[in-house]
């Protein structure tokens, strides 16, 4: 594999009057915004688990109805990544931002007025391709902003809030959509999304790239190896963390564990990955990056290994936290080495980075549901626990050997 060149030169010139900068070179108020983006828009992706059987109940449909408002959701959103990216790179940040968080709170609003399985599953669907955008885009602005050295610590920031807004779903929609309503739960991010496409008015455009057509950066992304390296590392790690710890919930109630309590103990990744985020930010510059993967790997290795010994609440209390600091350590990681990897064509290459990532939670997660639904969980978990050791292997030697 051939090393990639430097980010060249931008052709485009900046926005005028631009923001006061953080000491890694972000305007300052740039990056609550992303933040808040990112988090409204991991909220709404996890916000329905919880209320499925609640929503069934109240529109009169069978659950598996209802069930297709999730997976329609789950397919736009990973669909949607290529093309939202190749509008970025064409149009900008920010105005893909602004007008893809206007169909999203369309969408979110559809959702909460939704009065059948049909209109609820077209919604839903409409909101995933609509909030598909926001965290692409919150990443690729920070790699076009911030230089390489520093890149991974806003990236951190930018995590924590991702995870926030999943432990925050998966913990208070539940408890929304029972005291109250399950359409206020989808009302709140349509909300917050209107909020945010007034809000990033003030949000400057990054320089960028100019592009001869519209394709253009996608061939410059498929051209790159080491582009097709990273993504095939992007799709194990999204089978190995993301499709297995689908199943931590269910493998809770299957012994008989309430369903709140087993939502509860599973938002426990988003804490793990919170406090995570903040160590591996004071770590950045300290710690090589191979470093931070193989600690990040080590935490999901032993995660699993906790899982495939005992499915009791205590023990999988700590699979949850541990799975949330090997995001934090291996994937922010990970998704750092990504936005350096096309910078002409970042957002494109950081969209297909998505794509494999969902593509490989997808399918883990379906291959695993035979087994799941036989409540084998101990080799499920131990399945995942081997895997993770080529994974990380991988991941390190590849970021070792790329320059």
């Amino acid at each position: 594999m051939t090393a990639t060149t430097p980010d060249p030169a931008p052709v485009t010139p900046p926005a005028p009057a631009p923001a006061r900068a953080r000491g890694d070179g972000l305007p300052g108020r740039a990056l609550w915004l992303l933040r808040a983006a990112g988090f409204v828009s991991n909220f709404d992706r996890f916000c329905i688990a919880p209320m499925l059987v609640l929503i069934g109940h109240q529109l009169g449909e069978p659950l598996p109805m209802v069930v297709l408002a999730a997976s329609g959701y789950y397919l736009a959103y990973g669909l949607m990544q290529p093309v939202w990216g190749l509008a970025s790179d064409r149009i900008g940040r920010v105005r893909v931002m602004r007008i893809s968080l206007a169909g999203a709170a369309l969408a979110a609003f559809g959702s909460a007025l939704a009065s059948g399985g049909p209109e609820l599953i077209g919604a839903r669907a409409l909101a995933g391709a609509f909030f598909a955008a926001s965290i692409a885009a919150s990443l690729t602005y920070v790699g076009d902003v911030v230089p390489a050295a520093l890149r991974q610590r806003p990236l951190s920031d930018l995590m924590t809030a991702f995870a926030l807004g999943t432990a925050v779903a998966t913990v208070v929609a539940g408890a929304l959509a029972h005291w109250v309503s399950w359409r206020l739960v989808f009302a709140l991010p349509g909300l917050l999304a209107a909020y945010l496409v007034v809000g990033l008015r003030r949000l400057q455009e990054p320089p960028r790239h100019r592009t001869a057509s519209l394709l253009a950066p996608f061939r410059v992304v498929m051209a790159s190896r080491w582009q097709w390296f990273v993504m095939a590392v992007a799709m194990v790690e999204g089978a190995v963390l993301l499709g297995f710890l689908t199943y931590l919930a269910p493998a809770l109630e299957a012994n008989g564990v309430p369903t709140a309590l087993a939502g509860a103990v599973a938002a426990l990744y988003g804490v793990g990955s919170m406090t995570a985020a903040q160590v591996v930010k004071r770590l950045v510059g300290r710690w090589t990056p191979v470093r931070l993967i193989v600690v990040g790997g080590t935490q999901m290795a032993v995660a699993y290994l906790i899982a495939s010994g005992s499915q009791s609440p205590q023990a999988l209390v700590g699979t949850a936290l541990l799975l949330g600091g090997g995001w934090s350590f291996m994937h922010s990681t990970i998704q750092s080495w990504a936005t350096a990897l096309s910078p002409t064509a970042r957002a494109t290459g950081v969209a297909m980075f998505g794509v494999s990532l969902y593509v490989g939670s997808a399918v883990a997660s379906g291959l695993a549901s035979g087994a799941a639904q036989a409540h084998h969980y101990r080799p499920m978990f131990l399945l995942a626990a081997v895997l993770s050791v080529p994974l990380t292997a991988a991941a390190a030697v590849g970021r070792a050997r790329y320059r």
